[in-house]
């Protein structure tokens, strides 16, 4: 969520036009993220934010704006799109597809307790659940390159697996070829799926006291294995600083998960290789953001290194 794409106050006020949300008042960019460009948006009605989004076409993006709004009418707290006069949620800006959506209270946490990863655990599954009317309800997202698709799955990984290669140490590289191989041998097919949020770390997830405010940032959402959904969430919630698993947090947010959705047999023998593959996604997303920064006004990389560590530990049973 940070600053790609430039927007000014006059461009702004332009675009807003066709909504009625009243005057603008304050337009203020978001530093935290890495993928698109956020704005805070405050009007004389409300406070929204403003996404530009930098890698997605325009007809990928209606999957994204469905599925906020089927989740947060079906109880998840999520933001709710906002559209236009016209009933349009979706517009071009400054040559970039964008979204209005609302601006949820509470803010995210640095260091979570065990009530507040219960908490996760217990939306993450409700979410899960949620998002099996989606998929019945919204089947033309489904077809190729209309979104759902997952966009960082198992041929993403092999491609950034080969562009970040070349610039790691020989152990790094070894730990890469290793986890790859690991990859190819995974066997997913029992594995129930629908669809993931795919990205629920801290700092998407705000938080009032040991309340759960709001899930933000939808936009790696896709149909996947929901057991992958909850190690990508465990494997930031749930650690320590070495990145070793914390057994308090972790047994709060599986026995709350598990409590509305439980996991099968398949799940529980899967559980640590998506623990694994997990790690392996967010290192490389991460050492591909390091070696190739995209320039931006408000822009920073977060360390690779953190989840090096987290699969070196993995890659251990």
């Amino acid at each position: 969520m940070s600053v790609f794409t430039s927007v000014s106050i006059q461009q702004l006020q332009a675009w807003l036009q066709d909504y009625a949300i009243g005057e603008l008042v304050e337009l203020k960019g978001i530093s935290s993220g890495i993928t698109n460009t956020n704005y805070f948006v405050t009007t004389t009605q409300n406070k929204f934010v403003l996404t530009l989004f930098e890698h997605n076409e325009l007809e990928e993006l209606p999957y994204y704006i469905d599925l906020m709004s089927h989740l947060a009418t079906h109880g998840i707290p999520c933001p709710q799109p906002i559209a236009d006069k016209a009933g349009a949620s979706l517009h071009m800006l400054n040559g970039k597809p964008a979204a209005l959506i609302s601006c949820l209270t509470g803010q995210d946490v640095e260091v979570p307790n065990a009530a507040q990863c219960r908490a996760v655990g217990a939306v993450l599954a409700k979410m899960h659940l949620a998002g099996q009317s989606f998929e019945r309800q919204f089947p033309q997202h489904y077809q190729l390159g209309k979104g759902g698709h997952n966009q960082r799955g198992a041929d993403w990984r092999i491609k950034t697996a080969a562009q970040v290669m070349p610039h790691l140490s020989i152990d790094d590289q070894q730990l890469l070829k290793d986890t790859l191989a690991f990859q190819a041998t995974l066997d997913i097919t029992q594995l129930p799926m629908g669809v993931t949020h795919a990205d629920l770390f801290r700092d998407n997830v705000l938080f009032d006291g040991d309340e759960i405010g709001g899930l933000i940032d939808f936009y790696y959402a896709c149909h996947d294995v929901l057991a992958y959904d909850l190690a990508i969430t465990v494997n930031d919630w749930c650690v320590n600083a070495d990145g070793s698993l914390d057994g308090p947090r972790l047994n709060a947010m599986l026995s709350a998960y598990q409590a509305v959705r439980p996991f099968n047999q398949a799940e529980h023998e899967a559980w640590h290789s998506m623990l694994r593959i997990a790690a392996l996604r967010f290192w490389l997303s991460r050492l591909y953001d390091y070696i190739y920064p995209q320039m931006g006004e408000l822009t920073h990389a977060k360390d690779p290194n953190h989840f090096q560590r987290i699969l070196k530990l993995r890659a251990t049973p």
